[in-house]
């Protein structure tokens, strides 16, 4: 009973505890889809190149009006989107392949970011920036999450079908229906707004692990996407929840405990999943 209690009384004693448990919940919860189809695209790394490439933006609105949430997401959203978008032009004129011109962008926009930080005397504050604070989370960031987590799980739920046949099959999806690039940008447009608003609990480069980590572990728990996506937003969860608890008893920076927990998740995944998981492969058959 004793060790049952401290696996919840820091959440029902401490409030920055429970806005941080419910803020790191919801987008676990949101960006369990975003990260399941973001491996089915085979665009896995995309999102840490959007996460750096928000930085700019997010640094100049933390210049001109400090840690607001308004103005890192709007900074964040737009650099971000900027950024996508460049990327796809660039491959459109030059035939250069979307993650090369990704991985091409991404290092400027985060030496770009550092820059903007640098002459605004801010120096300090990167690693706010970076790593976040999910045991900083105020009122006003927490309804912030829960907007866009509501937001992105509803649009989700509207460009499923159309997502996935463009997923699987986009030369079928063109042939009924032009709904393949909307729905392909809107995705996009959730993973980075997904990225922003994860700034403030995870931070820049910690919330790519809790939107990556979970989706990849339950590969190999199921073949099925409803159950990748659920099995994803599980492992998020409990991430979330044991990273604030290791946080919070050993005082360790929370955005990097939850990304230990979703890797430690990820590596018992490999080890014992029922999916190619390295105990449940068939042994090899013995020569004659």
């Amino acid at each position: 009973m004793h060790f049952a209690a401290h696996l919840w009384m820091p959440f029902v004693d401490f409030v920055f505890m429970r806005r941080a448990l419910i803020g790191g919940l919801v987008l676990a919860c949101s960006t369990a889809p975003l990260g399941v189809f973001l491996i089915l695209r085979r665009m896995s790394l995309i999102g840490d190149a959007v996460a750096h490439g928000i930085l700019p933006g997010a640094a100049l609105g933390f210049w001109f009006a400090g840690l607001s949430l308004p103005a890192l997401t709007i900074g964040g959203l737009g650099a971000g989107l900027s950024m996508a978008g460049l990327s796809a032009w660039i491959t459109r004129r030059t035939g250069l392949r979307e993650d090369a011109s990704l991985a091409a962008i991404y290092p400027i926009s985060l030496a770009a970011g550092v820059l903007i930080l640098g002459l605004a005397g801010k120096r300090l504050d990167l690693l706010h920036l970076l790593f976040g604070s999910a045991l900083a989370v105020d009122g006003t960031t927490l309804t912030g999450m829960l907007w866009v987590s509501s937001f992105s799980l509803i649009a989700m739920a509207v460009i499923y079908k159309p997502l996935l046949l463009d997923t699987l099959d986009p030369l079928f999806l063109q042939t009924v229906s032009r709904l393949g690039p909307l729905a392909h940008g809107l995705f996009l447009t959730l993973v980075v707004l997904n990225l922003v608003i994860g700034f403030q609990a995870i931070g820049a480069l910690m919330v790519v692990g809790l939107m990556m980590l979970p989706a990849i572990a339950s590969r190999f728990w199921s073949r099925r996407l409803p159950v990748l996506i659920a099995v994803s937003a599980v492992l998020g969860c409990l991430s979330v929840w044991l990273g604030l608890l290791l946080s919070f008893y050993y005082s360790l920076p929370s955005g990097p405990a939850i990304v230990l927990v979703a890797g430690a998740g990820y590596l018992l995944s490999v080890v014992f999943g029922p999916v190619h998981g390295l105990l449940r492969r068939p042994p090899l058959l013995s020569s004659q």
